[in-house]
């Protein structure tokens, strides 16, 4: 796939995602957790990469927070956990480990990336695992929701061939 096709597909999904997001998010606090970003996540982690990935949840979080939908807490929980999706999905090339990705590296590390975040610029004090529980909810709903959606599309055989050509030992999945 041409650099210009990901691109343009990486901007689909992230148009797609922000406009979802005045849909679907749950107010937990002083946070707002969405678990359509953990989806989109786990989307362009597999189809494109984790440059890609984590292009699209900068782009995504940007977007929710000058549209006042999103919270600074965006940026640490869905740029880890989409570089991790990539990233793992990219060595092991298994769709598991992409939900394994998302889940780990937004539930837990950009769970607990938000820590100094709270403390530090919003001037509030915060349990270091306060925001787990709620990150990790969320980002296996979403996880579940892109890997369940990537499945059926594995059958499809464009989907399929689009995942072999991006693979790096050309093979099937």
């Amino acid at each position: 796939m041409s650099k210009m096709k990901k691109m343009a597909l990486t901007a689909m999904i992230a148009a797609i995602t922000t406009v979802t997001s005045n849909l679907f998010f749950i107010p937990v606090g002083f946070t707002r957790i969405f678990p359509m970003q953990h989806f989109a996540n786990v989307i362009t982690a597999v189809l494109l990469g984790p440059a890609y990935a984590v292009a699209q949840a900068i782009i995504v979080s940007t977007i929710r927070n000058i549209s006042g939908t999103g919270s600074i807490f965006a940026y640490p929980g869905s740029i880890i956990g989409a570089f991790l999706a990539g990233w793992l999905f990219m060595k092991t090339r298994k769709m598991e480990m992409a939900f394994v990705g998302e889940v780990v590296g937004t539930g837990i590390i950009g769970a607990m990336a938000c820590y100094p975040i709270a403390t530090l610029f919003l001037g509030q004090e915060a349990a270091l695992f306060g925001f787990i529980p709620a990150f990790f909810v969320s980002s296996c709903a979403g996880a579940i929701l892109g890997f369940l959606l990537l499945k059926v599309l594995m059958k499809n055989s464009s989907i399929g061939g689009i995942i072999y050509e991006n693979s790096t030992y050309n093979r099937r999945i």
